[in-house]
């Protein structure tokens, strides 16, 4: 007996787009379903070595929630390139800043590291407010 393979290209063909409301959602909480949906894994035809996963648009990106004392105790850290260059900032500064960049640093961190990671990643669309320009894409609410 044969082990049945999606074709890529079949599952390409296949992709929704999806809309998460990110208002008074817990950040790890969120980045973790939302990574799922990238990954594909909410499909029956998960394969670990494909992107089969869909599209998904984050908005009210600013409206994430931390718990506990993460919003003092928490550092993001990144490095210029220069020495001396590391920068950190807390995740209350980092929220109120780039409150789309935090979100989108939470569900890169749970894709793989790896090309096929970097593909997942650019299926994520994360805004600020609740304006988005993918109306066209017709995504379906989805409430997590």
């Amino acid at each position: 007996m044969k082990t049945y393979v999606p074709d890529g290209e079949r599952l390409r063909e296949g992709r929704k787009w999806y809309m998460v409301d990110a208002d008074g959602q817990v950040l790890g909480r969120l980045a973790s379903r939302v990574a799922r949906i990238l990954m594909g894994k909410h499909k029956s035809q998960y394969t670990p070595f494909l992107d089969g996963g869909d599209f998904v648009i984050v908005v009210n990106a600013e409206k994430v929630r931390l718990t506990g004392n993460k919003g003092k105790g928490k550092v993001y850290r990144r490095h210029t390139g220069y020495p001396g260059g590391l920068k950190e900032v807390r995740a209350e500064d980092y929220l109120r800043k780039h409150p789309d960049r935090m979100v989108a640093e939470a569900v890169v961190g749970m894709l793989p590291k790896t090309k096929l990671g970097r593909a997942m990643f650019r299926k994520l669309k994360v805004y600020k407010g609740s304006q988005h320009p993918h109306v066209a894409q017709r995504p379906q609410a989805l409430v997590l």
